[in-house]
């Protein structure tokens, strides 16, 4: 997408991999709306460590993240040993992969990357093919969002007001996005319409990350709080409701994603309004039997005792470029909190899943194994 950073409109992808410095440049959605900065992860270690910490966040943006960062611990390793190589990279996968354990999308896009690397006979051989592999994952994951985009535009009309949660743009994955990816979409063919971000404590991705993307591309929106959305659905003013997800379980068609999902879901049901999930081939589950079980990521209490922030005056932003994003403690000093990252919500709640190949009901996803056709790589191991 293209972004305006000191006057200047300039193309950026979330997520890249300098090859001649083996670095993983991401942009720091940490900083942001305030501050626009690319962090330089120098190894696989920094790279894990930057999933963590959500310095990069979002299922396909921590996907080809995860891929870059196999492709730097697969570089790193200079000896010659075939059998040390493979524990090596085994360490890597394991390291990159336990970041943020709820996402499927990066042990998905990992294990595309190490199946391609099988074709080769020596080290060099095997380094050249997961290079290739990690590449055509990324690239293609932006193409599925395009895709997603005119699949999803066609359920948007003039004058509709529609709601996200979290942040499942761009900045979510490579480029494009996928809840965002129709938005966009509908944009580019002269539909208005008007967005609700919801706020989405306890990170405010909504908040801070949505509504500078929609700024960005200076689509109408407004910023409203997590509990507002009940209101407004009450009174008619919401639309439809399109979200992304961390993982989707074809079995069950059960979507997994940021805590207050199923919450909207449920209003959502509640108000007779549509609630589609959009997402690529790499955030579907084939695997897993039900929802419950895959671990729910526990994280940091301190994300729902304060909130980060950076001081502003009251006549706008004037000065926040020297300024620096801080953290405020809000809740009582003496408490403390609980903080699941995810929810899990049935696929009863949800009226479609946006795919690169159309909208499908969650309960049908499982009838797509074996007949997703992906070249050069393939999503779907084992049909």
């Amino acid at each position: 997408m293209k972004v305006k950073v000191n006057n200047k409109t300039k193309h950026y992808r979330t997520v890249s991999y300098d090859r001649r410095k083996n670095e993983v440049c991401l942009i720091d959605q940490k900083l942001l709306p305030f501050k626009f900065e690319i962090f330089h992860a120098k190894n696989y270690e920094e790279t894990a460590d930057a999933i963590k910490n959500m310095t990069v966040r979002g299922a396909p943006a921590i996907a080809a993240t995860a891929v870059f960062g196999l492709i730097q611990g697969i570089t790193d390793y200079r000896g010659s040993d075939i059998n040390e190589f493979s524990l090596h990279v085994e360490k890597v996968f394991k390291c990159l992969a336990s970041a943020r354990p709820t996402a499927v999308d990066p042990v998905n896009a990992m294990k595309i990357v190490l199946e391609r690397m099988k074709q080769g006979k020596t080290i060099k051989e095997m380094k050249n093919f997961a290079l290739a592999a990690a590449n055509e994952f990324v690239d293609l994951s932006v193409e599925q969002c395009a895709q997603i985009g005119k699949h999803g535009a066609k359920l948007i009309h003039n004058g509709m007001r529609i709601l996200t949660h979290c942040n499942a743009g761009w900045l979510a994955c490579v480029d494009i996005g996928t809840a965002t990816a129709p938005l966009y979409e509908a944009k580019s063919k002269g539909i208005n319409f008007t967005v609700f971000c919801d706020e989405t404590r306890p990170r405010l991705q909504g908040a801070s990350l949505t509504a500078w993307e929609l700024a960005q591309a200076k689509i109408p929106h407004f910023v409203i709080a997590d509990n507002a959305a009940g209101y407004l659905m009450s009174k008619g003013e919401i639309d439809m409701v399109i979200v992304g997800s961390d993982r989707v379980i074809a079995k069950t068609g059960e979507v997994i994603n940021k805590i207050g999902t199923y919450t909207k879901a449920v209003l959502a049901k509640q108000h007779g309004i549509p609630f589609y999930v959009a997402i690529p081939w790499s955030s579907i589950d084939w695997e897993r039997g039900s929802a419950l079980e895959v671990e729910i990521e526990e994280r940091d209490e301190s994300e729902v005792l304060g909130a980060w922030g950076m001081p502003v005056n009251v006549s706008g932003f004037s000065g926040i470029e020297s300024a620096d994003v801080i953290y405020v403690r809000t809740a009582n000093p003496t408490s403390h909190a609980k903080n699941p990252g995810f929810d899990i919500t049935p696929p009863e709640f949800v009226t479609g899943i946006i795919t690169p190949a159309g909208i499908i009901e969650p309960r049908k996803i499982q009838t797509l194994r074996g007949k997703i056709k992906a070249a050069p790589v393939s999503y779907i191991q084992n049909p």
